[in-house]
């Protein structure tokens, strides 16, 4: 018999032991891995599910804040419109604008100047 105890601690029997166990670790965790994917399918569609719910929850929270009816009726586009006159020319803003225009290339012309002038190149 103590040959027996002496054969079941030889180094061989460790290493068949030792990858025994690896090999049930992976095992275990190839099931883990394949559960995950089986399952993955179904909790993509619970949280898609609870998204929608909680922008549903959401939008009908908001409709009652915002269910202004006096922000609908704008007179610009009310059938209602006591003046039917056209619309004023934009004159004055197109010339504005231009204005402003020439005003910011004089600006960056100078910049420009300027640094061309102080850094030395």
């Amino acid at each position: 018999m103590s040959r027996r105890r002496g054969l079941t601690n030889t180094p061989l029997n460790k290493k068949q032991q030792e990858l025994a166990q690896k090999e049930a670790d992976l095992r275990k965790q190839m099931d883990d891995l394949q559960r995950m994917i089986a399952e993955a399918p179904q909790i993509a569609e619970e949280r898609s599910r609870r998204e929608r719910e909680e922008l549903f929850i959401r939008a009908n929270e908001g409709r009652e804040r915002l269910d202004v009816s006096i922000a609908l009726n704008d007179k610009r586009f009310s059938d209602y419109s006591s003046t039917s006159r056209r619309p004023r020319s934009l004159r004055k803003h197109r010339s504005e604008g231009r204005l402003l225009f020439v005003v910011l290339v004089i600006a960056l012309a100078v910049a420009v100047i300027w640094i061309a002038t102080h850094l030395p190149f």
